[in-house]
């Protein structure tokens, strides 16, 4: 088996990602149906009423984030997630009961995607961290890379089954299939071999924890300004179902089927970037920073295409850069964190990413409204690679560093710090003298 699938071998996470490539099929075809039945079903093709139903389903995470990883830090997250992927599943069998009977409103659906965010602002974190108690420390960034392959693995097929199944049935029975894909997870959950878990620090119970994980994460610069790149790019940048919905209904004039294709597309290159994730051991921060400026590049040229075919096609690299930025921020975060902090701040991490989509979904779904559907993917470009600028700015700032390029040497992009830029100099001095030399002789 190649390094890339390494943890496979582990019986516990092949048991694990098993079920979660199920659920995880279930829920990008939801997402889909979702989108579809409020924009095209219920509205007359609002935007922002997509925008709200988005919102509504991220905001208790905005709101319980820190909360919900103390929670995960004190609980057993093995049972906690059976809970939680439980409840998942009934809320998309409500859904689906309303919407097969003709009896869906759109106020069913924001309360469904509230009661949805509830479930996930605490299945999140335990989720997130869950992974660490299946592989090993020294798997710990390929299982995270292969976690986020399986997610849009799934989104390779989720997406183009859900747009099937809307043109031939209508989006009632994409809802039953999602509530009974949850209960892959639930029984892969009940399967795994509890002795050879690895043990995992639990919190005590005691006052200010949750300001402890605040603290924590204030003292750690550098993850600090990975939540501030990754929430701006989270907020404005991959709103994927509301902005390719609307580019594809508005701009191009196509169906349920060529929207749900653009959600599989997009995840080709996804995959790719979860794949090439999965093979680093321990990813660095001008990583999450180049990936999230190229993000941003690559949807300014999406936003740009002037047919739906080089529209889909242009979605390869944008999914290849924003996974490839997330899938290195997570590991990171994960990698340097202290293990028995590790639930409180990936909640906060997660409270950033997809907490900030209540904010930036809205005002999205309001560009696409007042000035077409291209500005909603140029917004979240222009966001994204101006947020790298200052962060990247601050970065160099912050720890006197300067950034070198020659496309002679090898690496030909560097970056130093005061003693290597003294080193390199000194390196450069002696080179020039045995220079003059070898010239004199």
């Amino acid at each position: 088996m190649s390094a890339t699938f390494r943890s496979l071998r582990i019986p516990n996470y092949r048991i694990w990602a098993g079920g979660a490539l199920v659920s995880n099929v279930g829920t990008w075809m939801q997402r889909v149906a979702q989108d579809w039945l409020v924009l095209q079903v219920l509205t007359a093709g609002s935007g922002v009423a997509v925008g709200i139903t988005t919102g509504l389903q991220f905001l208790p995470m905005l709101l319980l984030g820190p909360y919900a990883g103390l929670v995960a830090d004190r609980l057993d997250k093995r049972r906690l997630l059976m809970w939680t992927q439980g409840l998942s599943g009934l809320w998309g069998l409500v859904l689906g009961l309303l919407v097969v009977t003709d009896s869906a409103q759109l106020w069913h659906v924001y309360a469904l995607a509230t009661l949805l965010g509830l479930t996930t602002a605490f299945d999140a974190p335990a989720r997130q961290t869950f992974v660490a108690a299946l592989v090993p420390p020294d798997h710990l960034g390929n299982a995270v890379g292969l976690n986020s392959a399986s997610f849009n693995g799934a989104r390779l097929v989720g997406p183009g089954v859900a747009g099937l199944l809307i043109a031939a049935f209508g989006t009632g029975p994409v809802f039953l299939i999602n509530a009974v894909s949850f209960a892959g997870t639930v029984v892969a959950l009940a399967f795994l071999r509890v002795d050879q878990l690895h043990p995992m620090p639990v919190a005590k119970r005691g006052r200010g924890q949750v300001r402890e994980g605040l603290r924590y994460v204030r003292g750690r610069p550098d993850i600090t300004v990975i939540l501030v790149v990754i929430g701006t790019v989270g907020a404005l940048g991959m709103n994927y179902q509301l902005t390719t919905g609307l580019v594809a209904t508005q701009v191009f004039g196509k169906g349920a089927t060529e929207y749900g294709i653009l959600g599989s597309i997009l995840a080709i290159g996804s995959l790719s970037g979860a794949l090439l994730a999965a093979r680093r051991e321990r990813p660095r921060l001008r990583l999450v920073f180049g990936a999230a400026g190229l993000f941003g590049v690559a949807s300014l040229v999406a936003a740009s295409m002037p047919t739906y075919t080089s529209f889909a096609i242009s979605l390869i690299p944008v999914g290849l850069c924003s996974l490839t930025m997330m899938t290195a921020a997570n590991t990171y975060v994960q990698s340097t964190t202290d293990p028995s902090m590790r639930g409180r701040v990936m909640a906060l991490y997660m409270m950033i990413f997809m907490g900030t989509t209540p904010i930036g979904s809205p005002v999205i779904g309001l560009v696409g409204d007042v000035f077409g559907a291209r500005w909603t993917i140029y917004v979240g470009g222009i966001s994204a690679v101006l947020v790298v600028l200052g962060a990247v700015l601050w970065v160099l700032r912050r720890d006197d560093l300067r950034i070198r390029y020659s496309w002679r040497q090898q690496p030909h992009l560097q970056v130093l710090d005061a003693d290597e830029r003294e080193a390199a100099r000194e390196a450069l001095d002696a080179a020039g003298g045995r220079a003059t030399t070898r010239t004199a002789a």
